[in-house]
């Protein structure tokens, strides 16, 4: 089997490390100081279950891959449009591609059969089909990412917690591909079941994301600290009040209560959200497939949903000005 991690950040390079330790072909793809680093010493892997170092194929240039099995996009989803040129040297006619993405995905509505908004776009995530253009829908394989990791500096990954990684088709299929891909990720040491219905996944880790990611980036605070005042956490449970309305109308039903939902966040502890760390590097936040698609739900199931409705327009004024110079108008 032969992968292509396109995007080897924090989580792309640590997947693709895991990968090459359990036997599967690997091939890296990065950039500047990160590529050369690991091009020299490899990928190191500081872990609490056990330091290691894998030596895949790195490059910046994918047309050194050629066409591969899988290619696990560890991209940030709004950069998925755009990712067509590095893309098309990796497929074959049967490539999958992994999208290891926070929030509601391109794929959402594919393959619901009988389901009223069965082939709806969602047009925050896919604008114009744009993302569908350049990432099939026949390719794409879902998967929810229960791992942290960080730089901790080039072709040095630091493994916080969490090594669980849920796959799974759009039409719930239980496929070969996906029982391929599975076997391959748990023999490097992670967990990666193949689900029968990703979709509720993807909500019980957006109720966390949708609420925390961006109030995080507001408030410059850590999730225990949102946690333990008072008003934020009420916020918080509104939040997700809203967004297990919205899943539910949308056909899923998550199974888990907002408080026990928010106490695993206070239990991160005084950790910056993913949406914090992209605001203080000065990078794009990730705010459409977090909230503005769930907001864009709402509207196309006909649920109410102010408060995150309020917080999406805060967050976008707050990305935009973020952008702006000081004294520009």
């Amino acid at each position: 089997m032969k992968v292509a991690v396109l995007g080897a950040g924090a989580i792309g390079a640590y997947v693709g490390a895991a990968l090459h330790r359990g036997g599967t072909e690997v091939h890296l793809i990065a950039r500047r100081a990160h590529l050369a680093a690991m091009r020299e010493h490899g990928v190191r892997v500081l872990s609490p279950r056990g330091d290691f170092t894998a030596r895949p194929h790195v490059t910046d240039d994918p047309a050194e891959v050629g066409e591969v099995d899988f290619v696990f996009l560890g991209l940030k989803a709004n950069s998925y449009a755009s990712c067509g040129e590095l893309l098309a040297p990796l497929l074959g006619p049967e490539t999958a591609i992994v999208a290891a993405q926070n929030g509601i995905p391109w794929w959402y509505f594919h393959g619901l059969h009988g389901h009223p908004l069965e082939g709806q776009r969602v047009e925050t995530v896919d604008p114009g089909g744009s993302v569908t253009a350049v990432l099939e829908l026949r390719r794409a394989i879902g998967c929810v990412v229960y791992c942290s990791t960080v730089i901790e500096e080039p072709g040095v990954i630091r493994h916080l917690e969490g090594t669980r990684f849920s796959l799974g088709e759009p039409d719930g299929e239980i496929s070969a591909r996906c029982k391929v891909l599975s076997a391959a990720m748990i023999a490097g040491g992670l967990k990666a079941p193949v689900e029968a219905d990703l979709r509720n996944d993807i909500w019980i880790k957006l109720m966390g994301n949708v609420a925390f990611n961006p109030l995080s980036a507001l408030t410059r605070a850590t999730m225990a600290q949102m946690c333990e005042h008072e008003d934020t956490r009420e916020l918080v449970a509104t939040m997700m009040t809203e967004t297990l309305a919205i899943a539910r109308a949308a056909g899923c039903d998550p199974g888990v209560s907002v408080e026990k939902r928010i106490d695993g966040a206070w239990r991160v502890g005084h950790h910056k959200t993913s949406m914090l760390q992209d605001l203080e590097a000065g990078k794009p936040l990730e705010i459409d497939a977090i909230i503005g698609a769930v907001v864009e739900l709402a509207g196309l199931t006909g649920v109410p949903a102010p408060a995150l409705r309020y917080v999406h327009a805060a967050i976008s004024l707050l990305d935009h000005t973020s952008k702006v110079p000081v004294g520009s108008h």
